[in-house]
């Protein structure tokens, strides 16, 4: 069977920048996959944000890691040292407690020396906090108060808190209470810290109903719209006849858009979040925290321009470039002769790619298998082309024999007489009708030929 190679008139078409692939579809057709095209990549830009909300902010174990991580970070434990220590000073008579233990003569002095002392307390606190049971004093604070905060936003109780009344607090008494101690305050100065020193509000009761019922729209969409970008894209390809090919290729591009966007959206995002509501003094503390915060944002924009180019590139390899053509040329033998050893490297490669784990859903054995599946289909497809394209195509041939062709080409045309265009018309039918081209590149073809 002839091939886009062998036919004049579809290296031409392979070779000449190509033009609108479904121009064989009606127009009202092709605005209807683009609406679609365009429609599925907003609501999976939607999507993605909704999904990032209830896998880091909602979800329990995501936060207590990111608050492991968080707590263990140089920047935000400066931020924090200067906080408690505020807290220390604002709530601790800590001039009272020097006089008390200073020589008689020296007593007038205790007021100058505890200010001087300030920032050498918040070296000290900053190093108490690289302790990892200080750590874990934050961290068990941090989880109490996102376990508060949850139940709430679903409605529940638990911890002491009812649904619609109170605010949710993140408490870090306890902690000014230990670091106290460490520094060598007595207990009884301790004691007269108010319990509310070192609360943060996180939720005022005012603000419940609206945070409830964004918290239950965010559920919904990270459930159930993923599988709709699906869906759209999916129709965009089925009613794209003719031409699937290329709007899959499109729909990779728009996977790629898609993460790009939400990588822009975190950086962006961050910049405005951190300049909006953070003191200047702790920018830089506040930059930490967010890019910890968002790090399954920023794993989910890289993954999305992974797979789409995944998909660009195996569209790419089922087109008629001649660059396709020369590799499924080269292909159809092993595929043809040694298939065990085509899969066995397929099947390697993708161990090695699940090993490596450069996105999330690479480490879930559900998406591993689901990956697996799509991989071994695509596989397939190309073998079924390659051998259907080029069935007595010797071994180690394929390079060899595009080559020769070029060259012939270059010196001194095609040998033999060049067939008709009634021949070559004929030889695209049957290229049509195998699958190797589409019904546009087919009408391009056919227009050349013509000509």
């Amino acid at each position: 069977m002839g091939t886009e190679v062998d036919c004049p008139a579809m290296t031409a078409v392979a070779a000449e920048k190509p033009e609108d692939e479904s121009a064989a579809l009606s127009k009202r057709r092709r605005v209807a996959i683009w609406a679609l095209i365009v429609l599925a990549s907003l609501i999976a830009l939607i999507s993605v944000l909704a999904v990032w909300t209830d896998r880091q902010m909602l979800n329990n174990s995501a936060w207590n890691d990111a608050t492991k991580e968080a707590i263990a970070d140089p920047a935000v434990q400066d931020a924090l040292s200067v906080y408690l220590v505020n807290q220390l000073y604002d709530n601790v008579d800590v001039s009272g407690q020097l006089e008390q233990k200073l020589p008689p003569n020296v007593k007038p002095l205790a007021g100058p020396i505890s200010a001087a002392l300030r920032q050498p307390t918040a070296n000290g606190i900053e190093f108490l906090l690289g302790r990892p049971r200080v750590q874990q004093l934050f961290v068990n604070a941090s989880a109490v108060a996102h376990q508060k905060l949850v139940n709430v936003l679903e409605n529940k109780t638990g911890f002491g808190i009812s649904t619609g009344n109170g605010a949710v607090t993140l408490d870090l008494h306890e902690l000014i209470v230990e670091l106290g101690q460490e520094l060598g305050i007595s207990s009884a100065a301790l004691d007269k810290v108010p319990a509310d020193a070192g609360v943060i509000t996180l939720l005022d009761s005012d603000q419940l109903s609206a945070a409830q019922t964004a918290v239950h729209a965010v559920q919904l969409a990270s459930a159930w719209l993923a599988v709709l970008v699906f869906v759209l894209f999916g129709l965009a390809i089925y009613l794209a006849r003719g031409s699937r090919r290329a709007r899959l290729r499109d729909v990779g591009w728009a996977f790629v858009l898609i993460g790009l966007l939400v990588l822009i959206i975190r950086r962006l995002g961050g910049n405005w979040v951190i300049g909006s509501l953070v003191d200047p003094e702790f920018e830089r503390s506040g930059h930490r925290l967010w890019l910890i915060w968002t790090e399954i944002l920023g794993h989910t924009g890289r993954a999305l321009v992974f797979y789409g180019l995944v998909v660009v590139i195996g569209a790419a390899l089922a087109g008629p470039t001649r660059a396709a053509v020369a590799t499924r040329r080269s292909l159809a033998p092993a595929f043809r002769e040694r298939p065990a050893m085509v899969w066995g490297a397929v099947a390697g490669a993708y161990l090695l790619l699940v090993l490596w784990a450069p996105t999330y859903a690479l480490t879930k054995p559900l998406w591993i298998l689901v990956f697996g599946i799509l991989i071994a289909v695509g596989v397939e497809l190309l073998a079924r082309q390659s051998e259907r394209e080029f069935p007595d195509q010797p071994a180690g041939e394929g390079v060899a024999a595009a080559g020769l062709q070029k060259m012939k080409t270059r010196v001194g045309g095609r040998s033999g007489p060049q067939p008709s265009a009634a021949d070559e018309i004929a030889k695209l039918r049957e290229l049509r009708q195998s699958g190797a081209i589409d019904d546009a590149e087919f009408e391009r073809a056919k227009q050349l030929a013509l000509s």
